[in-house]
């Protein structure tokens, strides 16, 4: 059951973009939901996707809402569309402040364009290879 009603925050970013009050570079658009490029991309491809109306957050979406499958099924065409969707890409939502969400309207960041799952995977076992040495070095030398 979808109960979508063109509900907007007047003080909300993305509000105002599906509104046309503010500019973006729009890739995707259906009745439910419009995806546009980020203003701020951590990757060569930074598509957010957001819906329509304004949801603050995952949290406030009912369960029985199909609205996080059209946000699926809007990344999936996004991805073929910009050749991605072989190769690789990285679909994701942040939750309220301490999941990183900085703008509240819920939104999907589809990133793509570099071998991410490379990055990920280097970061960590950099990350690994410090904690190591910090646990060292707090310990103390060995005797």
């Amino acid at each position: 059951m979808n109960n979508h009603m063109t509900d907007y925050s007047s003080d909300c970013i993305f509000c105002k973009i599906i509104q046309g009050k503010l500019p973006a570079r729009k890739v995707y658009e259906d009745d439910l939901t419009m995806a546009f490029w980020d203003a701020n991309p951590t990757s060569p491809i930074h598509i957010l996707i957001v819906p329509k109306t304004h949801i603050p957050t995952l949290n406030d979406v009912a369960q029985d809402d199909t609205l996080m499958c059209r946000i699926g099924q809007a990344a999936q065409k996004i991805a073929k569309d910009f050749g991605v969707a072989e190769s690789g890409y990285r679909l994701f939502i942040n939750v309220n402040r301490g999941g990183g969400q900085v703008v509240f309207h819920l939104h999907a960041h589809l990133v793509a364009g570099n071998d991410v799952g490379t990055f990920f995977i280097k970061a960590a076992i950099g990350t690994a290879i410090l904690w190591r040495k910090l646990v060292s070095f707090v310990k103390g030398p060995k005797r």
